[in-house]
Parts: C-alpha cells; structure tokens; sequence
C-alpha cells in the first residue's frame, strides 16, 4: 500500500462511486480503477461491492478506511515535523475548547506559552463538548481541554488538569434566600445547558440521586455565560462552573449561595489522539501544561455567598 493508493482508495469510500472519485483525484477512471485492483490483489480481499447504482464498501474496505485515514494523517505529521525540525517551516497547533475554559483558564497559559514558544503559532477554536472529540479524529484541531463527560475512547490519551466546582447563582436583585436542602431547589426555575452537556448531567445526577424531583428548566441555552447574563437578569437559577461565574459575582451581578451536600464538580481534562510520535509542537504544548496545572487541585476561588 503507498499514500497514493491510499488517497485513492478514500476518494472512492466518500464518493460510493469510481466516475466521480477519479474526478477528485483528477484521473482517469481507468487509471482509478487499476488502482484498486492492485490494491485488492495486494491485501488479498474484495474491498468494494461493485454495482451499476456504484460501488459500496465491504467489511473489510471498512476495515482498511479507518486505518487508511490513520496512515495518511501521520504521513502529514511526518512530514510536517521533520520539516520544522530542519527549520524548512514553521510550527502551528490548533486548540480546542469550551468558551469558558477559553476564557478563564487558557489565556492566562497561553500568553506563557507563547512567550517561551514563540515559533509556534497557535489557533483557538471554540466548540461545544460533544464537538471536540470529532475535531480531533479529523484532525481540525489538536488537543482539547474539556470537561470530562466520562466517555473512553481508545482512539485519545486524557490527562485530568483540575476537579472545577460548580456554583449554584441567583440574582442579587431577587432576595434569594440559601436552600436548606435539594427539595427546596425543585421549586425553583432554572436556566441549564440542554440535555447531554457535562454541567446539565451533573445537575440531573443530583437530584436523581437524591431521589427527588429536579426543578422545572425554563431556558436552555447552549453558552455558560448566556446563562450567567440571564440569572443575572432575574430570568431563574443556574447552575455552573464557578470560575465563569467568578467575574460576575465580582461585578455584584449575582450571588453564589450554598449547594445543599456535596458541591457538584466538573473533571477539566486534556485530550489529545493517540500516536506512537507526537509531533514537536504538541509534546511541547503537553509538557508546558503538565507543568502549568500542577498539582491537580480544585480551584480555590470563591464568590460571594448570599447570606
């Protein structure tokens, strides 16, 4: 198998179809289709089923699309890497994250980055949670920092950064008063992230836990500090990481008050794909970072408390 082949062979998997993958490829369709009879005669397998509606993949052409897509991204590492070494290029990584890890935690670490690593240029993207694992196995970014959703795949290493707590925030201007415990909680109106997001498990687990009915959410917005602006407003109650909501406890736009049991907390991890080599400018971001957020400790900012 050469990249060539390879590029070839994928081209054929998107498109279902030889007339318009030669056409990507810019080859003939004779020329594509001499290709991967070499290819199947090589391996020793049928790789595509082969019909006048186009062409389908086999078990096996599964098989091989998944490492074919491994093999092309590490030749481009490769040779991304060994020409930054020589100093033919420079070196550049794509980072993604939430909108609050952004904001609170990273630009703080990364303006240091930088100032050590100033060969390396760097991009911030800003996706939802259930976003950045698909970026990395696209290869659209190159590491993540995310709140753990207690999801494994083999296909990524982790590293847990800190254990964030979250914060339960009200208006300063609504005369909330600190819930004695969960029941009160269910009566009260709440503004969460929608279904699937770590912060909306967290809050469900609590009261599923405790057995107790959760509170009614009338507004589900997908940005943390929409939420915050909207509790601040008077809109309801939210319940979120309390480093984003430190700035606006501090303007006095809301108040934090007691959780009843144990504070909910978030897992900040990094994650990044699994390889036998990992390209400079990443092994020197991951260091950086290991050194950065040690020891592993929650964070220790506090609001302040209605009351």
């Amino acid at each position: 198998m050469n990249p060539r082949q390879l590029k070839t062979f994928l081209a054929v998997a998107r498109h279902c179809n030889f007339t318009r993958a030669a056409s990507e490829a810019n080859l003939a369709q004779s020329s594509l289709s001499d290709q991967m009879q070499a290819l199947e005669e090589e391996l020793g397998v049928q790789l595509f089923e082969r019909s006048r509606q186009g062409a389908t993949l086999t078990p096996a052409g599964d098989t091989l699309k998944a490492y074919a897509e491994e093999i092309l991204a590490l030749n481009d590492e490769a040779e991304a890497a060994i020409r930054a070494t020589a100093g033919l290029c420079g070196q550049s990584l794509a980072i993604g994250t939430l909108e609050t890890i952004a904001a609170e935690k990273l630009a703080p670490f990364l303006s240091r980055f930088r100032e050590t690593h100033a060969d390396i240029s760097l991009t911030l993207k800003i996706a939802g949670s259930g976003e950045l694992p698909q970026r990395l196995e696209d290869g659209s970014i190159d590491i993540a920092f995310t709140f753990d959703r207690g999801e494994r795949d083999e296909r990524f290493m982790t590293r847990l950064i800190s254990r964030e707590p979250l914060a339960l925030i009200a208006s300063r201007n609504n005369g909330a008063t600190p819930p004695e415990g969960l029941a009160d909680l269910s009566h009260m109106p709440f503004i969460a992230t929608e279904t699937g997001c770590v912060y909306r498990r967290l809050f469900d687990t609590a009261f599923t836990e405790a057995g107790i009915a959760a509170p009614e959410i009338v507004t589900q917005a997908d940005s943390i500090q929409t939420i915050i602006r909207l509790v601040a407003s008077g809109a309801g109650y939210g319940l979120v990481p309390r480093l984003a909501a430190a700035p606006a406890a501090e303007r006095g736009d809301v108040v934090e008050m007691s959780w009843p049991g144990d504070t909910p907390t978030a897992s900040l991890i990094m994650l990044w794909r699994r390889r036998r080599v990992q390209p400079p400018a990443l092994s020197s971001l991951l260091a950086a970072a290991v050194e950065a957020f040690r020891p592993v400790r929650p964070a220790d900012a506090r609001l302040r408390r209605a009351g």
